[in-house]
């Protein structure tokens, strides 16, 4: 209709190459006439990027990971993209499906958090395919790809050191799932400190899933093996609100019966009564960095395989006190 050729229209649209005042305004006139906007995937199929990035979580409803998906999508857009969400329920087979469909949409790049992901899946994504690939949080070690999590282990021991500070005399702990490498760090930390004391025995470790219900079953299994606790680990939040709750129904006083202490820093610790005590994840900054290293690999800015290990913190809230002697 401008009575020019699709690639003076290409230059004009996209400002690249010279094109005179005249025509510039002819094909711009046109483009006005006809409300015309630019295909996206068109574009990407042309300059082999769409501006689309994609993060696979394990389980939206766990309130920690649609924090961090709030990191990805704020920084993912203030750099030109859009993010695709998937959860996969943590089963593989999701996560495979997920990633056929994805590629044939052009995505630039893919966000894990997944334990399900082997190092030889990232090894065929990474270098088969040429999709840049961050792994974050449950993500094995020693991957092949950029890994971003905190440091759990150190985690751990913080929750277990400030349990004892505050008199505890017999602390256990609800672990996630031992696939899971967060859940294997924090029981590590914790069992490396513990393992010293007289009282220790194995049944003091209690799985819970990381769920708010595992949590409940296995606070109500540690009374029963062990009256005399007083002090809960719990691997991650959703674990430790579901003992506050077994502890509330049973009539046990918190904390001046039994302390409890988290992990995560989610934005329901807050809200309980007693307010929950946690190890914080820098959750957002872990969301934003796996965003950002992302769109540098993309752009071919970063092309090394690097792990970022965060700082975490202990909050200490109402279901911890010193106990009186």
């Amino acid at each position: 209709m401008a009575g020019v050729s699709v690639a003076t229209v290409s230059r004009v649209i996209n400002q690249n190459g010279y094109v005179t005042k005249d025509t510039e305004q002819k094909v711009r006139k046109v483009i006005e006439l006809l409300h015309y906007e630019p295909n996206a995937v068109a574009r990407g199929l042309a300059g082999k990027q769409t501006g689309t990035i994609a993060f696979i979580l394990p389980d939206i409803s766990n309130p920690f990971f649609p924090e961090v998906a709030r990191a990805v999508e704020d920084v993912a857009q203030a750099h030109g993209y859009t993010v695709i969400l998937c959860n996969s329920d943590d089963e593989g087979h999701k996560e495979r499906s997920y990633i056929e469909v994805l590629k044939k949409k052009y995505i630039d790049g893919i966000i894990f958090a997944s334990n399900t992901m082997g190092q030889e899946d990232m090894q065929k994504l990474y270098h088969i395919d040429d999709l840049p690939v961050v792994a974050l949080d449950r993500a094995p070690t020693n991957q092949t790809c950029s890994v971003i999590r905190s440091k759990n282990y150190a985690g751990a021991q913080m929750a277990v050191n400030h349990l004892l500070s505050i008199g505890c005399r017999k602390i256990a702990h609800i672990y996630g799932p031992p696939q899971f490498v967060t859940a294997r760090e924090r029981l590590a930390g914790y069992q490396e400190l513990v393992k010293k004391f007289p009282w220790y025995s194995p049944d003091l470790m209690v799985p819970g899933n990381f769920h708010l219900d595992g949590g409940m079953k296995a606070a109500e299994q540690l009374l029963r093996a062990h009256p005399d606790v007083d002090g809960i680990f719990a691997g991650n939040d959703l674990m430790a609100l579901g003992a506050l709750k077994t502890m509330s129904r049973l009539g046990i006083r918190v904390p001046e019966q039994i302390s409890i202490c988290g992990f995560d820093g989610i934005a329901l610790t807050a809200v309980t009564e007693p307010e929950l005590t946690t190890i914080a994840q820098p959750i957002y900054e872990m969301g934003a960095t796996a965003a950002r290293v992302l769109i540098e690999k993309i752009q071919g800015n970063d092309t090394n395989a690097q792990e970022y290990e965060l700082e975490v913190e202990l909050v200490e809230r109402g279901t911890t006190r010193k106990k009186v002697t």
